[in-house]
């Protein structure tokens, strides 16, 4: 069976790359960064356009619509402004899935989308036109994905329901798992930043599994005043990866040390931009396109490709299941 599928907010296309692993075609994906959707048609296909959603496009009938709206006005990690303007952008899925005559909507984004007044105007809208609508929040490390990652998902279908993916009976893969496996040499996407100063130093008085406090407890001289105004808050910062756990959740800066628990288990370094790819779940024969930023950004930025074959795979087992009964009637 042949699924068509469209992905709007697409970025370099670790949503697809799950769907594409599911089963289902790439037909269509737009963003509105370069580097991003050259790293899509390099990867995934051919098929990315750069351009904003609320442009008019030529667009394809597709089957599936999958859509990863911007979450910072929504993210406990932002402000939670209810009035960013990216907030709306949402609203442009269930115009986009009238324009592709799409059966199926999946809109992922963080759990308090769920809780948000525009993801009850979201609502509304898909049911105006014949949708039902279900919501599910998954935890990635339940599916297969070396990281601790909740996300939320909102499923709008014309089908009839669609199961909520069961979590794997497997243990729980560990960042361990993932970064300890050789990388080719000379991988481009094997680099970090090199700590210098202050940040070098602080990086080797952290022992296995440590983070800041180990630093204020072995050198105050090297911590700011902020950091004892905090006291016990934000801990995971200046931290090193526990192996034998998934990872935290990967954000667009794991390259920085300040921003959270992105050190190496064991080596004076945070993590190379293959090691975050690697926690996502992308493989290691993907090659990025930009500087080292813009390509943090775009694997911070994307579902782990685990979860999101989970939930596409919910997604077609549903459209088998309806084909099932369309020859049964």
């Amino acid at each position: 069976m042949r699924i068509d599928f469209a992905d709007m907010f697409s970025g370099a296309g670790l949503f697809s790359a799950g769907a594409v692993r599911s089963g289902m075609t790439p037909a269509f994906a737009i963003d509105l960064s370069k580097d991003a959707i050259a790293s899509y048609n390099a990867n995934i296909a051919p098929v990315g356009v750069v351009g904003s959603v609320l442009d008019g496009c030529d667009l394809p009938k597709v089957d599936v619509l999958l859509a990863g709206p911007p979450c910072q006005g929504f993210s406990t990690l932002g402000r939670q402004d209810p009035l960013d303007v990216r907030n709306t952008l949402a609203l442009a899925v269930p115009t986009w899935a009238a324009m592709t005559g799409a059966n199926v909507v999946v809109v992922e984004n963080v759990p308090p989308f769920l809780r948000s007044a525009k993801w009850r105007e979201l609502v509304v809208a898909f049911e105006a036109l014949g949708f039902d609508v279900n919501a599910w929040e998954l935890e990635a490390a339940d599916y297969g994905a070396p990281q601790l990652r909740r996300r939320s998902f909102t499923i709008a279908s014309k089908i009839g329901a669609i199961a909520e993916p069961a979590p794997s009976k497997r243990e729980r893969r560990t960042a361990g798992d993932v970064l300890a496996r050789p990388i080719r040499t000379g991988d481009p996407m094997h680099v970090w930043p090199t700590p210098v100063g202050i940040a070098a130093q602080r990086i080797a008085l952290i022992p296995p599994k440590g983070d800041k406090r180990d630093v204020m407890r072995l050198a105050p001289h090297l911590c700011p005043p902020s950091w004892e105004k905090v006291g016990c808050q934000a801990t995971d910062v200046w931290g090193r990866i526990d192996p034998s756990q998934p990872a935290n959740t990967l954000r667009c800066t794991f390259q920085n040390p300040s921003k959270g628990r992105y050190l190496h288990p064991t080596e004076d370094r945070c993590l190379s931009l293959r090691e975050g790819a690697r926690l996502q779940g992308v493989p290691d024969d993907w090659q990025f396109v930009g500087k080292p930023y813009p390509v943090a950004r775009q694997i911070g930025n994307g579902v782990p490709v685990a979860l999101a074959e989970a939930v596409c795979s919910s997604v077609m087992a549903a459209f088998r299941a309806a084909a099932v009964e369309r020859l049964a009637a």
